[in-house]
């Protein structure tokens, strides 16, 4: 009666999903700590080539790993005593001006206040001057959620100090976990798989956040100065803010763009088309020019891809999805490739009697009779 109900292929297939299910329960319930440790991942990555560069001259991992952070701590604090009480400054305006902008917008006022400083017609500034103010509901509301998206990192700022602490780990004792996955294959092939897998993924990850570091930088120092010759309101703000977007493939840059040219025109800042001109000429010099020469092919990902990637990442997890979903592909990517050519040993079959060295060598010996015998070779004395 039992066996009648009783499948033992349904009941590991069952078995299969429902642990399956348990796992993924427990990655969306724990995804705030496994995104914490994925940072510190990504910063062990960041500081790994200077730490192995200084590992000789110093005499140890963790005497050049002290040496990192103590060149990373001054570096902030030289940085932060040269342009911090600028950035302080612009930071507090904006809080404080941005409510009062955001209420001009949907009332109408600064229509008004830009056509005048363009030259537009009255016919003109009434014209979009009435479509804001039909529109003032939902231009509050865009403007609210759109705050509160990036309000929502600022949640987890103690993270930039848990995140270099949980690095000290990663960068010590990297090689001896990247060791303990490859020692968890069973046999000669899935070693060789495990072992492909970790080395192109710690490729990829170090190439990939380097440059994408390298690209940041660019960019915040590219604005920071130029929007500062320009005259640009808040240009210490929105450089370093543009730098930390850049991080975001492909939807980042767009956004810091965006949010320059809005921030611009909420200020009443005269020379839109320039600013315009500039954002559009760095894009191009940044696609075209830097990214290729920085990134290589460290991703091996087209552009759709990566906007997909971002979309859904930022869909699911905000922010923090957006920023993780691009290197989170790649190494799937990586992954499913190394699998696609991963082939498990198979059992090799006895050989045939007819196919064995010792039936090929018996085959072989002269013939008497039509029966093989043995041939001796005799001492030189014997054969007289």
């Amino acid at each position: 009666m039992f066996d009648t109900f009783w499948d033992a292929k349904t009941a590991r297939i069952l078995f299969t999903a429902l642990t399956i299910a348990v796992i993924l329960a427990f990655l969306y319930g724990a995804r705030q700590t496994l995104t914490l440790f994925l940072f510190a991942v990504l910063f062990a990555y960041l500081v790994d080539p200077l730490v192995s560069y200084l590992e000789k001259p110093l005499r140890g991992r963790t005497q050049a790993i002290g040496a990192v952070y103590l060149l990373l701590i001054g570096l902030l604090v030289g940085v932060g005593f040269v342009i911090g009480p600028k950035i302080a400054e612009e930071g507090r305006s904006l809080a404080t001006s941005l409510p009062s902008l955001i209420d001009r917008i949907g009332s109408g006022q600064l229509v008004f206040q830009i056509g005048q400083t363009h030259g537009w017609s009255q016919q003109r500034e009434a014209q979009i001057q009435s479509v804001f103010v039909a529109h003032r509901a939902d231009i509050l509301n865009y403007a609210k959620s759109i705050g509160e998206s990036l309000a929502e990192p600022a949640q987890h700022i103690w993270w930039l100090i848990l995140i270099p602490i949980l690095s000290l780990f990663f960068l010590k004792d990297g090689q001896n976990i990247a060791d303990n996955l490859i020692e968890l294959a069973r046999t000669p092939e899935e070693t060789t798989m495990v072992r492909g897998i970790v080395r192109d993924v710690n490729v990829m990850l170090g190439s990939y956040i380097r440059a994408q570091l390298i690209l940041s930088a660019f960019t915040a120092v590219a604005y920071t100065v130029v929007l500062s010759l320009m005259k640009v309101p808040y240009a210490f703000i929105l450089g370093p803010v543009s730098g930390i977007f850049e991080f975001v493939p492909t939807v980042g840059p767009a956004i810091a763009a965006v949010g320059i040219f809005a921030i611009a025109a909420l200020t009443s800042y005269p020379h839109l088309a320039w600013l315009v001109v500039f954002l559009g000429t760095w894009r191009l010099v940044q696609d075209y020019v830097n990214s290729p020469r920085v990134m290589g092919k460290s991703l091996e990902i087209s552009p759709l891809v990566q906007l997909f990637a971002v979309l859904a990442g930022g869909e699911i997890a905000g922010v923090v999805g957006a920023l993780i979903s691009v290197p989170a592909v790649a190494g799937l990517r990586i992954l499913w490739r190394r699998m696609s050519k991963y082939k498990p040993a198979e059992e090799q079959p006895a050989p045939s009697l007819f196919k064995s060295d010792r039936f090929r060598r018996f085959i072989a010996r002269p013939q008497r009779g039509g029966v093989p015998v043995a041939t001796v070779k005799l001492p030189e004395s014997d054969q007289s």
